[in-house]
């Protein structure tokens, strides 16, 4: 996933709607689930990168610098979607909230 794609996601879930378009359509023209699963699928692919570059390391066979930046990619990824999720749930908890 790109820094670009990230950025959108992330002005998603500040603002609740992505902007200058419908609510119902990111700015690539995928659904907001769409982008949450591009997201996750994200994570688990930087998690398998630090993993790998982790092996490498290990085996002698990659460098160490390597290894550090895939983790470090890896968690803030993860930050990334756990602050995502944070704010869908107190926007859910605020809806929920609201008197009828």
């Amino acid at each position: 996933m790109s820094l670009d794609a990230l950025g959108r996601i992330g002005s998603i879930a500040a603002t609740g709607t992505p902007a200058a378009k419908p609510a119902a359509a990111a700015a690539d023209g995928k659904s907001f689930g769409e982008s949450l699963m591009s997201l996750v699928e994200s994570v688990e692919q930087t998690g398998a990168d630090a993993n790998r570059a982790v092996a490498d390391m290990l085996d002698k066979s990659g460098d160490v610098h390597d290894a550090m930046i895939a983790l470090q990619r890896a968690e803030m990824t993860l930050q990334l979607t756990v602050q995502i999720r944070n704010k869908l749930v107190n926007a859910y908890q605020d809806i929920m909230r609201m008197p009828i």
